[in-house]
This record gives structure tokens, sequence and C-alpha cells, in this order.
């Protein structure tokens, strides 16, 4: 790259760093990008973090020594978060939606990459301080949010599946009791897809009784693997939840499969944003 002006630089630089979240990049790395002394590029640095700070678009922590940097860690304003999930809310109250056993239809709105990852940012930077190294789902519905989640964080993603691949390896596998039917099903997973001691995130896009989400922590447990939280997108209304320690978006207070009433209000999430 050209030597580039000062306001050259700010712009260059505040685009790489969105694009590249949670990446620590050093400042060697800035000072050959743009041909600039490493005095020259903390001054800039200390510019590009007071904007991101005042605009609410995240924070721009900096690690320290010789092999440290800056790293831009994604985030959402309240008044952003609210917007989205009353968005995602008033899309959920069409009583097209609605699928026999009190479901919705959920797949045209984790088929958009755009607003799946304007809520990946939004999880990101609710579990940003929990030192997430890997997002776990079960496939398939979960998918796009957990890839969404992961982007944001730069952290790998592990898909749980229902039916064993040959192409996976060898899997632990575990029986759980669906939240929803209290069937025994059976879940596995690769053993080479979670690292043992990794802190992994569960994902799910609905979460009706929670043992989806409760079999997923028990894979954890057999591959020696640390749970930090459980992302859910949508939540159903009930009283016989297997799991009470989760972050949801939205909430389905009523479901009425005869008069086709369904109502959405938000979740538990915003208590845990930080700007």
């Amino acid at each position: 790259m050209k030597k580039l002006k000062r306001s050259g630089r700010l712009v260059d630089m505040t685009y790489f760093l969105l694009q590249n979240p949670n990446q620590l990049i050093s400042l060697t790395y800035f000072a050959e990008r743009y041909q600039s002394a490493k005095s020259s590029i903390s001054e800039d640095l200390t510019i590009v973090k007071s904007i991101f700070e005042s605009e609410k678009m995240g924070y721009l922590t900096t690690v320290p020594g010789a092999s440290g940097g800056v790293r831009y860690e994604p985030a959402v304003p309240l008044e952003e978060g609210e917007r989205l999930v009353q968005s995602l809310c008033e899309r959920l109250e069409d009583a097209s939606r609605l699928l026999p056993g009190g479901y919705l239809y959920l797949m045209d709105i984790l088929g958009q990459p755009r607003f799946m990852n304007e809520i990946g940012r939004l999880f990101a930077g609710i579990y940003r301080s929990r030192e997430v190294d890997g997002v776990m789902t079960v496939a398939t519905k979960g998918i796009p949010l957990a890839y969404a989640i992961g982007n944001h964080l730069d952290v790998p993603v592990s898909i749980v599946r229902k039916d064993h691949r040959v192409t996976e390896g060898s899997v632990v596998s575990i029986n759980y009791a669906s939240g929803s039917s209290n069937r025994i099903q059976t879940m596995s997973i690769g053993r080479r897809s979670i690292s043992e001691g990794a802190n992994m995130l569960i994902v799910d896009d609905f979460m009706k009784g929670g043992g989806t989400a409760q079999g997923m922590a028990e894979l954890l447990k057999e591959v020696k693997a640390n749970l930090v939280g459980i992302a859910v997108l949508v939540e159903a209304a009930t009283d016989e939840r297997v799991i009470d320690d989760y972050i949801s978006l939205v909430r389905l207070e009523e479901v009425n499969e005869k008069t086709k009433q369904i109502k959405a209000v938000p979740g538990n999430y915003s208590k845990h944003l930080k700007f």
C-alpha cells in the first residue's frame, strides 16, 4: 500500500479493524502497511478508539508486550439492540409463521445473511468478556446464527448432529431427552471438533423445554470442554424448562393455534448489554 496521509490511514484502519473483529493486530503490521512510524500509528489508534467508544461501535483494546497489539471487539448499543430485537418481534408475530405444535417458521429469518450478521454482532458484544474459544450448535437451523456469532468473535464453529457422518471421523455421542416431546434422542459431535479445555458458547435458534441445549452441555462434559454460555434467538414461554442460565433475544409470550395469535416480546438480553 502506498504511503497515506493521516486522514487516509484513519479511514483504512477503521475499515480494516471492522472487517477483522477480535483479531490481534500488531502495531508493526500497521506501521508497515502505511509506511509510518509506530508513534504515528499509536496516535491514529487513539483517535479510532475514541470514535469507536463515542459512537458505541465497540471496543478497541490494547494488548501490551512484544507479541501484543490492538483488537477490535464488536458491540451493539442498547438503543440499536432494542431496534433489532423489536424488528425480530414484529416478524415473528406474522400469523403465517405458525406451525403445528406451537412452533414458528424461522428459515426465512435465519436465511438472511445481513440480518444474521447484525444479530451475531449483538450476541458477540454480550459474550465479549467470557473468553469464548468456540461456538457450538445443532444442525441445521442453528448453523447460520452460530456462524454469524463465530465470525464476530473470530472463533470456530462446531456442529452437533443427530446422525453420524463418516467424514467427521470418530465421534462422541450421548442420549438426551427432548424438551418438547420428552423422547429419548441421540446427538453426537466429532472428537476433533472441540479441544479439551475449550470455552464453548452454545447457540440455539429456538428453545422450548431446553432439552437440546442441555444435551449439548452434556456433550461438552464428555469432551472435557467448558460451557461459558447459552445464546438463544427465540424462547417459548414455559414453566417446564430444564435449564435456566441462558440469554435470549425474543420470548414468545403467546402462541395460540386456534386464534392464530402470536405475541413476541424482548427476551432477557438487555441487562447484559454494556453500552
